[in-house]
């Protein structure tokens, strides 16, 4: 009776016998474990750094813009109007339960300038509400306040972008910007949010009191009544799609608007957008993972054949182990244990190369990386078991050969 471990030790010998032979055998496996582990690290690492975009905006939050306006047949699109008031947002902060914060905005664009540099960039004019809404802080300097919109004050906070473009390292806290022929002082400097869900620079901003960029930056393009949008922050997420009912309603009877007609605003849920775009990047990453264990199975057939090769090279030593005693089970155990060594090697390898891979690809594309203990070891265990099922015919056919004709091969 032949021992685990002399079956073992045989295997390991054989396998060592050959090593480029080996090598190249398991290079299929190796390709393949990489591959899934790096295609599903990445497609993790794009879903977090969706969600952190996403919730980057704000927390619980809703946003209402101007919708499609329709005259004579035509649609203007959305935001192709302006159908939003402050008037709006009052209502909406008074009549609307389970509401914390309702933030209105005004939005423009243009050029800054600051000691003969200057930089394109959106303009927004916010009340002081702004910051609570869209969970932003500041990294130097104050936020907007009540006095500044109640003054409409020439006072302007910049995002990090803006303020790296204008003062590179100088603390721009103090200075002076030139917003068109207006001259405006900085006040504060947010925080860094980095790229936002819909691959904006969130920090490519200047923000204004709404009443000044209303008055002297948005000009003719402005009405005094009208906002770009509203943001509003809901009590708690459980809220969030009551809250949404409750403002579409309100505003289609603010607005006039009949049954059966198009609304001329849209309510959009970032917690909705945030489950789209999760969804999205979920379907994203099985169809990366599902093609790549393709290379698994296509390493599985890889081992298969070699294994076959490996019989038939081996007829007499095969023969000769029957002959002094060895069993079929025995021989089958020999050629199976080579065939699953040659797998878990290679997916040993494969999970190391495709966690290189995959550090490699965020670091250039600058995502988090996800190493997934759960992907991981289902990509070692799948390597196994393409061993142990494209390894068992080969193992079959050595374990069938009748000793005294496998004696008579050269």
């Amino acid at each position: 009776m032949i021992r685990t471990g002399d079956l073992v030790a045989s295997a390991g010998r054989a396998l060592r016998s050959n090593p480029l032979r080996s090598l190249l055998t398991a290079l299929g496996v190796i390709i393949g474990v990489a591959s899934v582990v790096a295609s599903v690290a990445l497609g993790q690492g794009a879903q977090a750094s969706v969600e952190r975009s996403i919730n980057s905006l704000g927390s619980n939050l809703l946003i209402v813009v101007p919708g499609a306006q329709r005259s004579g047949g035509f649609s203007g699109g959305a935001g192709g109007a302006n159908t939003l008031t402050l008037r709006d947002a009052d209502a909406i902060a008074s009549e609307v339960a389970n509401v914390d914060v309702v933030a209105p905005t005004q939005r423009a664009g243009g050029q800054i300038v600051a000691d003969g540099a200057n930089w394109q960039t959106r303009i927004e004019g916010v009340t002081p509400e702004f910051q609570i809404a869209r969970d932003w802080s500041v990294a130097s300097g104050r936020f907007i306040e009540d006095r500044d919109v109640r003054q409409a004050r020439s006072v302007v906070v910049l995002g990090a972008t803006v303020a790296k473009e204008l003062f590179a390292s100088l603390d721009p806290v103090g200075q002076q910007v030139r917003i068109q022929r207006g001259s405006y002082e900085v006040i504060g400097v947010l925080d860094t949010k980095g790229q936002g869900g819909f691959g904006q620079d969130q920090d490519d901003l200047v923000i204004a009191p709404i009443s000044t960029v209303k008055r002297r930056i948005a000009g003719r393009f402005s009405r005094p009544d009208t906002v770009s949008q509203i943001s509003i922050q809901a009590s708690q997420p459980d809220a969030i799609a009551q809250v949404q009912e409750d403002i579409e309603a309100l505003l289609r009877q603010r607005h006039r608007i009949q049954t059966g007609e198009a609304d001329d605003f849209t309510v959009q849920n970032v917690q909705t957008i945030a489950q789209a775009a999760e969804e999205t990047t979920r379907v994203f990453t099985y169809l990366l993972g599902g093609i790549a264990g393709v290379s698994l199975l296509v390493g599985g057939v890889g081992i298969m054949n070699i294994m076959l090769v490996s019989v038939t090279e081996r007829t007499r030593e095969i023969g000769l182990r029957k002959a002094l005693g060895a069993r079929r089970r025995d021989i089958l155990a020999q050629f199976g244990l080579e065939a699953v060594a040659l797998s878990l090697v290679g997916g040993l390898i494969g999970l190391g190369l495709g966690a290189a891979i995959a550090w490699g690809i965020t670091q250039l594309a600058d995502l988090p990386l996800i190493l997934g203990a759960q992907s991981a070891a289902m990509a070692f265990v799948f390597s196994a078991v393409v061993g142990v099922v494209f390894g068992a015919y080969p193992a079959w056919r050595a374990a069938r050969l009748d000793p005294i004709e496998a004696l008579r091969r050269e």
